[in-house]
């Protein structure tokens, strides 16, 4: 296995590793989390990096453990609509594999290129299309992971054993690399659909909550329906998105009950994307709150993307904010939503706020983690 010293790129948040370690299999992947067992070292996974500015620092990283050379579609079940693969591949590597069976992956990846299968479950976080098809953890139907003392463990997919009656795959979903090192994931797939069409509509802060309400309820089943609010001082963007049959008269169906707007099989420029995350707030709402939720964000100045009929979006800074300008931001906004703060580059902001399952989420901290080698402080409470 290769293991070279660290350099200045291989930061996470600010805290530079002293090693970058480079495994090929689960088993070498065990060795490291075995070695720095036996030598109190603390573990970093990384796939892509491209989100290793995101949450707090690591409160120590001795060793980054890149698995980027983890990177082979272990096994594509075309008849059963299923996939095993290493977390090192790519989505988008994935995606054209696929597709070449006409078949998806249906998770909308708003990241950067480069992201891999195992940064997409650590960080779990949902694109237009979760509306219909859920997220990364519904998805995902078995996984292989390796915990902080270098065992293996397999959990669902066509594997019979479980570890001590946890379902790993929901745990370590959207784990900030905080419980282990996920090595392998199974995920079931979808036929790519036949037809796409988008309506995209522009209208007033106030139309927003009642068109959603409306799309939601359509026997014309929308995949997905995403706002873009680039400047929340002004009029807002709508998209409505239709796959399959019909798509056409579906799409026209969607129009109508939007009151407007214009049928297109292109994808909006901006659909699923996110521009700059150098200071990143995700929202979680109930629906029905989407117009309060519209309200709060109007004062922050955060440019808002994400959807109206799922209750999640997230929120980007166009311009710099000041730390107190942001605090302040985000408390206005956890007044009407569950508000975290997944990138910024303040170490003192309340990026979680109040989390209610976190006594919970301490004891599954200690009963996997208890020397806290893993990524320690990247998660909600410092776990």
């Amino acid at each position: 296995m290769t293991v070279r010293e660290a350099g200045p790129g291989d930061a996470v948040n600010g805290v530079r590793p002293r090693w970058v370690a480079l495994p090929e299999t689960v088993g070498e992947i065990a060795a490291v989390l075995r070695a720095g067992a036996e030598q109190d070292l603390a573990v970093v996974p990384a796939g892509g990096g491209t989100k290793l500015h995101w949450g707090p620092p690591p409160e120590r990283c001795d060793v980054l453990l890149d698995l980027c050379c983890m990177n082979e579609i272990l096994e594509h079940a075309a008849g059963d609509l299923v996939v095993r693969a290493q977390a090192g591949v790519t989505m988008d590597a994935l995606a054209g594999t696929l597709a070449g069976k006409g078949q998806e992956l249906a998770l909308d990846v708003p990241f950067a290129e480069g992201t891999t299968v195992g940064g997409t479950l650590a960080a779990s976080l949902p694109g237009p299309r979760s509306f219909r098809y859920g997220t990364a953890r519904d998805l995902l139907i078995g996984i292989t992971v390796v915990l902080p003392d270098g065992t293996i463990a397999r959990s669902g997919g066509k594997v019979v054993k479980n570890v001590a009656g946890y379902d790993l795959g929901k745990l370590f979903t959207g784990s900030y690399g905080t419980l282990g090192v996920i090595a392998e994931a199974t995920f079931r797939l979808h036929p790519l659909p036949a037809d796409r069409r988008w309506v995209v509509a522009e209208l007033d802060r106030a139309e927003v909550a009642p068109v959603a309400a409306r799309l939601a309820a359509s026997q014309a089943e929308p995949s997905a329906v995403e706002v873009d609010w680039p400047d929340p001082g002004g009029p807002l963007t709508l998209a409505a998105l239709v796959e399959g049959t019909a798509a056409e008269a579906r799409a026209d169906t969607l129009r109508e009950l939007i009151g407007g707007g214009s049928p297109t099989p292109e994808q909006p420029s901006w659909w699923g994307l996110i521009e700059r995350d150098e200071v990143l707030v995700e929202l979680r709402f109930l629906p029905k709150d989407t117009a309060a939720v519209l309200d709060a964000v109007a004062g922050t100045g955060l440019a808002l993307r994400g959807s109206a009929v799922s209750g999640r979006a997230l929120l980007e800074a166009r311009r710099h904010l000041a730390e107190d300008e942001l605090a302040a931001a985000v408390a206005r906004l956890r007044e009407r939503a569950r508000a975290h703060v997944l990138a910024a580059p303040y170490d003192g902001l309340d990026r979680w706020g109040r989390v209610s399952g976190l006594p919970l989420m301490r004891r599954v901290k200690e009963r996997f983690d208890p020397g806290r080698r893993m990524s320690p402080g990247r998660f909600v409470g410092g776990i």
